[in-house]
């Protein structure tokens, strides 16, 4: 059995992006490190619900995927976005695009029955699912 633990994403600006997740989503920084001979430097970053985001930064890093949809980034392979289970599509989604993230899917049914879901892009273009999964279930649960 394996949990996971965190979600690396390589960022242009690492303080800029530090503050930004730490307000936007509520994240407070658990550490941070330099391998200063290498000029790479990381911020991990860690919910109240306890799941981590380590931004990463290495001196003439290059921008990859900047998807205007979810659709379109799933024509390129790897990662493509980073979900996150929320209590309320639309205030998150409203919350995030206040914050300075970029609308990419406004909130509406997910393929998926019975759940909401939402993209934003952060201020470098990264793509967030937001999702109700947990809240569905609990709503099936009850009306089992």
């Amino acid at each position: 059995m394996s949990t996971l633990d965190h979600v690396g994403l390589n960022v242009a600006d690492l303080p800029a992006m530090t503050r930004w997740y730490a307000a936007a989503l509520g994240l407070t920084v658990e550490l941070e490190f330099a391998l200063d001979d290498v000029d790479f430097r990381g911020t991990m970053l860690v919910s109240p619900a306890g799941y981590r985001i380590e931004l990463l930064h290495r001196a003439g890093n290059r921008p990859g995927l900047r998807a205007a949809s979810p659709v379109e980034a799933a024509l390129t392979r790897g990662f493509g976005h980073l979900a996150l289970d929320v209590e309320d599509v639309d205030t998150s989604f409203d919350g995030l695009v206040a914050a300075g993230a970029t609308d990419r899917m406004s909130p509406r049914p997910s393929p998926e029955p019975g759940v909401r879901m939402a993209y934003v892009a952060d201020p470098e273009g990264n793509l967030i699912e937001l999702l109700d999964r947990t809240s569905a279930r609990r709503r099936a649960a009850v009306s089992a």
